[in-house]
């Protein structure tokens, strides 16, 4: 809670579900919210509903009439946050408030944009002397509402004018457990002397939109993985939901602790109110998605970094959503005989160490993948992100929460070469020891036709990571042969390329000059 006789306040714009959440967060932290949006009822209900009573201190959430005077009514530097969606909406907000706006003011964009747009808003505000804050925030509804994961890039400047806000609102952990401190109400905030705070300045414009970004494609991944540890469990494992969400609790004790073990243990428990059946069996096997697991592997792409299992968990979405086609293929294309099950189902226990070692491997995995796209684009953009910090923002408030992300920051800071996290010491001695746990897992998964996109492209990406020698030799002859694109060798040097003429029949090798 902030503690202060100064007036802090602060406008927001978009009273959506995450917009409502965040005005709720602020007054709880004592601050005045000055708060717009197009639906003028809407935001009168809103205020009304929540008087300044029913906040602490100075707490206290106001209703603007129209966008000029919310501007008029907050102190300078402004501070106005924006929760539309993302695009065409945002760039409509900005050129409404924009010529009422005087040097120095801050607009905070909090939704999910894609960081390229954040970064081309900036640089075009910042020629007026207006700072764009691009500022990633996760933990949906309930995280807006009692302590988010916030990451916000800009200007530094502009940063120490929101920093109490930031750090004031977001998630807080345990500074001797590394765990979230939870239990917070409405009107009873967090507010624990010398807790660690989930929020901090990533670097220039676009930087925390595009760690943003690719949290969002390692919870792609993730949320996969644990799917396919589901399906492995059932019809690999023959076990019921119920029991599964038991197999879960008990995971979530150990190295897999995390807040989608948690809420994935809750689903399976769950029975359908309407019919009395497991409740994940009533609900409809097509997933959606909002284009963020897309776009980080489309910026992976361009980085010519490798995130297989982020790209495959967008696949595997694609894939449900055509549930049409696969209901009429699986009339025609066979797979293993009905029950037939893999290796070692015959000790359950067993199978489920197994089916807990690839999960927590595949996990590593995406991870290692998702944080060497940040790392690849950070010294691209000359961004100089801190990735453990990042690591231990990610600790609370965010949907990929979890004891896991406080290693990645130990291995980070204790690493002197952290490109891979697969190679850091305490993550390498974990594969090393579970890498064939892995294997009889998607053996099993093979062996029964279960789908395992996520576990599989993971353990490819391990498996590749660690051979000194990969197939591509052979793939840069081809290349070569039909394309002249040359070729480099073993016993020269690295910057000389060459080219054999393959059209000749005496195939002569021509050094092709730099």
């Amino acid at each position: 809670m902030v503690q202060s006789s100064t007036r802090h306040d602060i406008g927001l714009i978009g009273l959506g579900v995450m917009g409502q959440s965040l005005a709720l967060n602020l007054a709880d932290h004592s601050f005045v919210v000055h708060a717009w949006d197009r639906d003028l009822e809407k935001t009168q209900a809103f205020a009304a509903e929540h008087a300044a009573d029913s906040f602490p201190g100075q707490g206290d959430i106001q209703a603007a009439g129209d966008l000029r005077s919310l501007i008029g009514s907050l102190s300078k530097p402004r501070r106005i946050i924006i929760l539309v969606p993302a695009g065409a909406a945002v760039d409509a907000v900005i050129e409404a408030v924009q010529n009422d706006l005087d040097p120095g003011d801050i607009l905070i964009d909090c939704g999910n944009e894609h960081w390229l747009n954040t970064a081309t808003r900036q640089s075009a505000l910042s020629s007026r002397d207006i700072n764009l804050i691009g500022s990633g925030i996760s933990g949906g509804e309930q995280g807006a509402r009692f302590g988010p994961s916030l990451m916000a890039s800009g200007d530094p400047r502009a940063w120490e004018q929101i920093r109490e806000i930031w750090t004031a609102i977001a998630a807080k952990i345990d500074p001797k457990t590394g765990r979230p401190l939870e239990g917070a109400t409405p009107g009873n905030p967090i507010n624990v002397p010398n807790a660690e705070s989930c929020a901090g300045y990533i670097g220039p414009a676009g930087s925390g939109h595009f760690v943003k970004m690719v949290h969002n494609g390692i919870e792609y991944a993730d949320m996969q993985l644990i799917c396919e540890a589901y399906d492995l469990l059932r019809r690999g494992g023959g076990f019921e939901p119920k029991q599964i969400a038991d197999i879960f609790l008990n995971w979530n004790e150990g190295a897999l602790d995390s807040y989608l073990i948690q809420i994935t243990a809750d689903i399976l428990a769950q029975q359908d109110p309407r019919s009395d059946r497991p409740f994940v069996d009533v609900v409809l096997d097509a997933a959606g998605q909002k284009g963020t697991g897309k776009w980080t592997a489309i910026a992976s792409l361009d980085a010519g970094i490798a995130t297989p299992c982020i790209a495959e968990a967008v696949f595997a979405r694609c894939l449900s959503a055509i549930k049409d086609q696969r209901l009429g293929a699986s009339k025609v294309l066979q797979g293993p005989a009905k029950g037939e099950r893999g290796a070692r189902v015959d000790d359950s226990d067993a199978f489920v160490q197994d089916v807990h070692d690839a999960l927590l491997c595949g996990k590593i995995s995406a991870y290692a993948q998702g944080f060497a796209l940040l790392a690849a684009a950070s010294d691209e953009s000359g961004w100089n992100i801190d990735l453990a910090q990042l690591a231990l923002i990610w600790r609370g408030g965010c949907i990929i929460r979890a004891r896991f992300l406080q290693s990645i920051a130990d291995a980070v800071s204790q690493s002197k070469d952290s490109r891979n996290l697969m190679c850091t010491e305490v993550f390498a001695k974990t594969l090393n020891d579970k890498h064939q746990a892995w294997r009889r897992a998607l053996c099993c998964a093979m062996t029964a036709g279960i789908p395992t996109p996520a576990i599989s492209s993971a353990l490819c990406y391990y498996d590749g990571l660690r051979t000194p020698v990969l197939p591509a030799n052979l793939l840069q002859a081809q290349r070569d042969y039909f394309g002249s694109h040359t070729y480099k060798r073993t016993d020269e040097l690295a910057d000389k390329r060459f080219h054999l003429d393959w059209a000749n029949s005496a195939r002569p090798e021509h050094e092709v000059p730099s």
